[in-house]
């Protein structure tokens, strides 16, 4: 018997875990020899692909001076380097570190400051967030609050806080009515703000594109739009990074792309490289300001065991640099996506509604039955991929591709070639 209990997975139907044996660049090595093309950065968080030696090389490095320390009251160079570092890719309204170890709590932390931040201001009764339709922040009980659309938390809404939901102006290629999406929901916004701007904490959203929600996007001039409102409202602006973040969407932050500036930014799955469990909540001065205070009650009382650990923070740290010294590896990768999607995808009868941003490209499968995650050609078509030798992963009946940014033009090509012909044979 395995002990293991897996997540995401219903242990009596699924098929038994596929044992890998190592790692190196966009291949996975199964223990029978097999190889697998990585095509989803085993679930979006190695970035640079597997086994990079520069990582490894760091975390091997630090492991023999420091593996780890209370982050209370002490500190230790290579978490003062990576947050040094972070700030000068950030937008420098965004001044202060916080940091945690994974996607769902830096969103929790993202929470529980913004909350706080209005009490120590003496505004208590702001206690409601502006949320979007579709949203996916983690899956811990504030940040599935947020989420609270996925049919995966049903069994837990009694535990979850209500927030005010407005839709998500989800687009694609040549969508006709785009404007018109993006302007109703800017006006629903304006009339929440309007209207109970007072209890209003804060917006929330995952900027360009909400990821498991089925890698719906947004233009960069709905997330202005939406910015000038929060500002003009007096209310937070809460970017989740988590997935967006270092290269996703074609520059360094979905912010920087977008051309905004939240107050706090939650990042974390490629911080460290895709190595160890790391996270940051990235906070505007005012907000720090706020719990600076002679008054014990109005500092930031959250933090786990392994915060800021060094092992985490020096692979981090070389993620960073290598993002760096290499830019064009994570910018090149929207012009191959639409290349080989025009090449090999664009007219299969079989898919619509394609997008891409950055190195992240997704389309919707027609199937006859409802559209979801639940959607049954999810598990038929994850089974072919694989004995294909890609791991892809389609998000019901929505198919991506986010592949490390060491894949070569070719091996991109060979995912768009397998998808034509798996489609094509369903």
């Amino acid at each position: 018997m395995n002990p293991i209990w897996q997540p995401f997975t219903q242990m009596k139907t699924s098929p038994p875990p596929l044992k890998v044996h190592r790692g190196k660049g966009v291949w996975l090595e199964l223990e029978d020899g097999q190889k697998i093309l990585d095509c989803i950065s085993s679930w979006w968080v190695t970035i640079h692909g597997h086994s990079h030696p520069a990582i490894a090389d760091a975390l091997y490095q630090q492991a023999q001076q420091l593996e780890h320390v209370i982050f209370a009251g002490f500190t230790h160079r290579p978490a003062e380097q990576l947050a040094q570092k972070l700030l000068t890719h950030l937008p420098p309204q965004l001044t202060r570190v916080f940091f945690s170890d994974n996607g769902s709590t830096a969103v929790e932390v993202a929470l529980k400051m913004a909350f706080q931040y209005w009490r120590n201001q003496g505004e208590p009764q702001r206690t409601t967030f502006i949320t979007f339709e579709g949203g996916y922040h983690g899956d811990t009980i504030g940040a599935m609050s947020i989420g609270a659309g996925s049919t995966w938390w049903q069994p837990f809404c009694p535990l979850m806080f209500p927030t005010k939901q407005v839709p998500f102006p989800a687009t694609f290629d040549d969508d006709p009515s785009v404007d018109a999406k993006e302007a109703q929901v800017l006006e629903q916004i304006a009339q929440l703000l309007n209207h109970e701007r007072d209890r209003i904490i804060g917006i929330f959203v995952e900027p360009l594109i909400q990821g498991a929600g089925g890698m719906r996007m947004c233009r960069p001039q709905f997330l202005q739009a939406l910015a000038a409102l929060a500002r003009q409202s007096h209310v937070l602006l809460i970017y989740d990074e988590v997935m967006t973040g270092f290269g996703r969407t074609g520059e360094l932050f979905a912010c920087l792309k977008s051309a905004t500036t939240p107050d706090l930014i939650c990042l974390s799955k490629g911080l460290s490289g895709g190595c160890l469990p790391l996270a940051v909540t990235v906070a505007t001065e005012a907000i720090y300001q706020a719990f600076y205070s002679d008054e014990a009650t109005h500092a930031f009382y959250h933090g786990h065991s392994y915060t800021g650990n060094p092992l985490a923070c020096a692979t981090g740290v070389v993620s960073l640099e290598l993002l760096e010294q290499d830019p064009q590896a994570y910018r090149n990768l929207e012009a191959l996506h639409r290349q080989y999607l025009d090449q090999w995808l664009r007219d299969h009868p079989r898919l619509e509604q394609f997008r891409v941003c950055g190195t992240i490209a997704a389309m919707e499968i027609k199937t006859e039955d409802e559209s979801g995650y639940f959607n049954a050609i999810a598990p038929l078509l994850k089974a072919r991929f694989l004995a294909a030798g890609f791991l892809l992963r389609p998000l019901g009946n929505t198919l991506y591709i986010m592949p490390p940014y060491c894949i070569t033009a070719h091996e991109l090509e060979t995912i768009y070639q397998v998808i034509h012909e798996v489609l094509s044979q369903v």
